[in-house]
C-alpha cells in the first residue's frame, strides 16, 4: 500500500481551499434535493407498512406502489416503475426501448452513439453501423437506428426537429445526458427539456427517452421527457439499494415499459418486492446527500490532477450535470495506475489489483476498479476505462467525501509512481 505523501496532502488542502465555494453550491442544491424527496414522502405517506415485502405475484404490494408515487413526483414524471427486477441501467434501458418500439420504427439517438453496453442491444456495430446479431436486438426486429453527434458539444435542435419532421418512422429520440465513454460534456435538464419541448412542437407522436444515469440530483431538477431511465446503483439508489433500475415519465410510455418488465396487461400491477422496498426507499431517501458527495469527489479529484498535469474533464471550477470526472493520461499505463491506486483507497477488496480484460458487452478491453458494498454500484468510489486512445480514465462516485478524497489521493500516489 503507497502511503500519501505530505506533499498529495498539501495538494488537497489548496484544492479544498479553492472549492469552498463550488462545495457550498453543492450543498445548496443538495437541499433542494433533499426537500422534493422529503414532500414527496409525506404527499405519498410513507410508513413502516411500505417496508414489508411480498412474495409470489406481489399483488396489492403497498410499499411498491408508494414507491412509484413517490418516485414520480420527486422525479416531476407522471408515473414511475422501480424495481429491483432490473439488473442495470442497460436492462431498464433496454426495457423501455423494447416497450417503446415496433418494427418498422427508428431509433435516433441524438448526443452521438449510445453507451457501449446498448450495442448489442439495437444491433450496431462500435462506431454506429447496423449489425444484425440474430439474439434479440431492436434490428433483428426490424427497428432501424441513425445518430446525430453533438454540434460543438451542444444538442443540434433544429436538425433533430427538421429529421423527425421529414422521417415519420422516427419513434423515439434517444438522449444519453452522460458521456458514457465519449470525450464530450454532459447534457443539463435544461438543454434536454427543451429539445422534448420543442420535439413535440414538430410532432407529439415521438417518445423522447433519456438515460439519466449519473445525473439524478446533481441539478436543481430532473430533465422533461417522455422517459427518464436509470439505475439504482447509481446516483438515486444512495448508496443503499442492493440492485434495481427506474423507468419514469409519462403515464402511456411507462405502461409500455411495465408491459416489457412484465407481461402485457399485468405490467407494473405485479411483482414481489422480497423485503426490498425498505432499501429503495432509504436510498432515494440519502440520494440527494449522497450525490453531493460524489460531486465533491470529483472536483477534488479534477483539481488534483490538472494541478499534476493531466486533461481534467470538467475541470475543477466548473459546475457538473453529472458525477463523472474524466482525467485523459493518453497512457494504457498510467490509465491503469490510477484505477489500481482507486482500489487500494476502497474500503472492500483494498488487496486487489485490477487488471484490464474484455468485459461483455464492451468493444475493448476494460480495467474496472470497485472496491464496493454493491457489486459494480458505481455511486460508490469507482473508476473504468477502455483501454483505447486516448486512454481516459473514468471516475465517479463516494459515499462520502472523506473517502472519496482518500482514494483519490491513494490514486494520485499510484499515478506519481
Amino acid at each position: 500500500m503507497t502511503e500519501i505523501s505530505k506533499k498529495t496532502l498539501d495538494l488537497a488542502a489548496e484544492a479544498e481551499s479553492a472549492l469552498k465555494e463550488r462545495f457550498a453550491e453543492i450543498d445548496r442544491i443538495a437541499y433542494l434535493g433533499t426537500s422534493r424527496v422529503m414532500r414527496a414522502f409525506r404527499e405519498e405517506r410513507v410508513s413502516d407498512s411500505c417496508f414489508a415485502g411480498t412474495s409470489g405475484y406481489g399483488y396489492d404490494d403497498k410499499g411498491r406502489e408508494v414507491l412509484d408515487a413517490v418516485w414520480s413526483r420527486v422525479f416531476g414524471t407522471e408515473a414511475a416503475l422501480v424495481r429491483h427486477n432490473f439488473v442495470n441501467g442497460s436492462h431498464a434501458l433496454s426495457t423501455a426501448l423494447f416497450g417503446l418500439l415496433r418494427p418498422g420504427d427508428t431509433l435516433l439517438s441524438v448526443a452521438g452513439k449510445p453507451y457501449d453496453t446498448l450495442d448489442s442491444v439495437i444491433g450496431i456495430d462500435n462506431e454506429g453501423n447496423p449489425a444484425p446479431n440474430g439474439d434479440g436486438s431492436l434490428a433483428d426486429f426490424g427497428v432501424g437506428f441513425d445518430m446525430i453527434d453533438l454540434c460543438g458539444g451542444l444538442l443540434d435542435v433544429d436538425g433533430i426537429c427538421r429529421r423527425i419532421e421529414e422521417d415519420k418512422s422516427v419513434k423515439v429520440v434517444y438522449v444519453q445526458r452522460s458521456k458514457g465513454y465519449l470525450n464530450r460534456r454532459t447534457l443539463t435538464p435544461a438543454e434536454i427539456s427543451a429539445l422534448t419541448e420543442a420535439i413535440h412542437k414538430v410532432r407529439d407522436n415521438v417518445y423522447v427517452v433519456v438515460d439519466n444515469c449519473y445525473g439524478e440530483f446533481t441539478c436543481e431538477s430532473e430533465p422533461r421527457a417522455d422517459l427518464l431511465v436509470g439505475s439504482l446503483i447509481k446516483n438515486p439508489g444512495g448508496g443503499m439499494a442492493q440492485t434495481g433500475g427506474y423507468i419514469a415519465g409519462t403515464a402511456r410510455a411507462v405502461e409500455l415499459a411495465s408491459y416489457r418488465l412484465t407481461t402485457v396487461g399485468t405490467g407494473g400491477e405485479v411483482g414481489a418486492t422480497l423485503g426490498q422496498n425498505k432499501n429503495m426507499f432509504m436510498g432515494l431517501f440519502y440520494a440527494p446527500h449522497t450525490t453531493a458527495e460524489a460531486l465533491k469527489t470529483a472536483h477534488l479529484a479534477a483539481y488534483i490532477f490538472e494541478k499534476m498535469g493531466y486533461e481534467a474533464y470538467p475541470s475543477w471550477s466548473e459546475p457538473r450535470a453529472d458525477i463523472i470526472q474524466t482525467v485523459v493520461t493518453h497512457s494504457a499505463d498510467k490509465l491503469c495506475a490510477f484505477c489500481r491506486g482507486i482500489q487500494a483507497g476502497s474500503p472492500v477488496d483494498s488487496y486487489v489489483e485490477p487488471q484490464p480484460w474484455a468485459m461483455p458487452g464492451y468493444s475493448d478491453k476494460v480495467i474496472m476498479a470497485a472496491g464496493c458494498f454493491v457489486q459494480g454500484a458505481s455511486v460508490e468510489l469507482s473508476a473504468d476505462g477502455p483501454l483505447r486512445d486516448p486512454y481516459t480514465v473514468f471516475f465517479q462516485g463516494g459515499l462520502t467525501y472523506e473517502a472519496g478524497k482518500y482514494g483519490i489521493l491513494t490514486a494520485a500516489e499510484y499515478v506519481s509512481e
